[in-house]
């Protein structure tokens, strides 16, 4: 069901999945200041967990345990053509990719994701590094502010489930890594180098990472 709410949050496939997985994502949304009914996903969201490439990388189990708040957060917001024609030529943004990139660049909408192909595709196109200036909240920049929100206690509690599913996670949470953060923040100051002059979102606890 489309919300006719404003958005203040859009998050893509991935990032959902990898935080809900974990039970993270309204943790994650509120610590960005933003209720689950302010939020935007793709619509394809529900379908992709019922049947697919999704549900068989994930498992029935969790993919049916990800469907209840995947229905409840609206679908996202659509770009203008102006903000969405220039990504069809990029190979490395998928096309659900792109409506949520340009979506965030015209709305001026904080675009949470874990597609670091995505990122990396943008940051040359014209008026796009400007546009989403601070805007795309990264997946280890928001583990990095729930450390802080709820604890890297918490956080380390959870993460389990999510740890085969992402490189950054399960070599920073690792049980040989004593500092989850520095690992984290390494793996973002690596990213935030690569996709200059975009900036990334910086989590306000870590404000000079």
């Amino acid at each position: 069901m489309v919300s006719q709410a404003p958005q203040h949050l859009l998050v893509d496939t991935d990032a959902y999945c990898k935080l809900e997985v974990a039970g993270l994502f309204v943790d994650a949304a509120t610590s960005l200041g933003v209720p689950i009914e302010a939020c935007g996903r793709l619509a394809a969201l529900p379908y992709m967990l019922r049947r697919g490439r999704l549900r068989e990388k994930l498992g029935a189990d969790a993919s049916d345990a990800l469907l209840p708040k995947a229905d409840r957060i609206p679908v996202a917001i659509q770009p203008s053509e102006h903000w969405l024609s220039p990504l069809a030529a990029v190979t490395s943004i998928d096309p659900g990719e792109a409506q949520l990139l340009a979506a965030s660049a015209e709305h001026e909408i904080l675009l949470l994701t874990s597609d670091k192909r995505g990122i990396r595709g943008i940051k040359d196109i014209s008026g796009y590094a400007k546009a989403l200036d601070g805007r795309i909240v990264v997946l280890e920049a928001i583990l990095i502010e729930l450390c802080e929100q709820i604890g890297l206690d918490v956080v380390r509690s959870r993460i389990c489930p999510l740890m085969n599913l992402d490189t950054a996670v399960r070599l920073s949470f690792s049980d040989s890594n004593s500092s989850p953060l520095v690992g984290l923040m390494s793996f973002y100051r690596s990213l935030a180098s690569e996709v200059s002059p975009l900036g990334l979102w910086r989590p306000p606890s870590h404000g000079g990472i």
